[in-house]
């Protein structure tokens, strides 16, 4: 697979270095020279330096057989118009771009990119054990169809605990998949009964996370 990086910081060094080892052709596009020298020096001749914004820098790095762009730039807006312009220009298949203000990422959707990765959000989701104010956590959305998989953990005193799932009211655009436990992981039936601190698994719409959360832990 064919690979464009823009952006040869920390996020991105790191980042292809590992696509390297998995066995991609792997090119980073870098904007300073400083760090272009120390990335060829460290992984070799995989950096050019250029704009990732530019049309005409990804049309000299072979952007149209490119399989993915991932723009990994400090830059918001430089990480936007690099995938738009990849995907746009020259129809790469998959963009991701990271997000630094968690703010960008409904525009960044909005706008087409594929993938966006917000770092201040993954560590947020990812603590959410430590923090009741945050129960519902996103393990992937689903490009295409406006669908989200989400993870949801049921507190002891939420009214769902010792109900079967056909008492639950859940949101039309919501369909529960999966119920881990102690005990291990099913899939629900209407006669499952819901457990305190079991986690649920299901898929929804971005606009019915709401309604799924109160469903779930209130």
């Amino acid at each position: 697979m064919y690979i464009i990086v823009v952006g040869g910081g920390k996020v991105g060094f790191y980042l292809t270095t590992a696509l390297l080892n998995e066995g991609h052709e792997v090119l980073v596009l870098e904007k300073d020279v400083k760090r272009c020298e120390f990335i060829t020096e460290q992984l070799g001749s995989v950096v050019q330096r250029g704009d990732g914004c530019e049309a005409r820098t990804l049309a000299e790095v072979g952007t149209e057989r490119a399989n993915m762009l991932i723009a990994v730039t400090d830059e918001d807006e430089d990480n936007l118009v690099a995938c738009q312009v990849a995907k746009r220009m020259f129809r790469v298949p998959r963009t991701i771009a990271r997000i630094n203000n968690p703010k960008n990422e409904k525009l960044f959707k909005k706008l087409g990119i594929d993938v966006t990765v917000s770092s201040t959000n993954i560590i947020l989701e990812h603590i959410e054990e430590e923090v009741p104010t945050h129960p519902l956590v996103h393990l992937l959305t689903l490009t295409g169809g406006g669908l989200n998989i989400v993870e949801l953990k049921i507190p002891e005193n939420s009214r769902a605990v010792g109900k079967r799932m056909k008492e639950i009211t859940v949101p039309p655009d919501s369909v529960i998949c999966l119920m881990i436990g102690k005990w291990g992981a099913l899939v629900p039936t209407s006669d499952t009964i819901l457990e305190a601190e079991a986690r649920i698994v299901a898929v929804t719409r971005p606009e019915a996370e709401g309604a799924l959360r109160v469903a779930l832990t209130e």
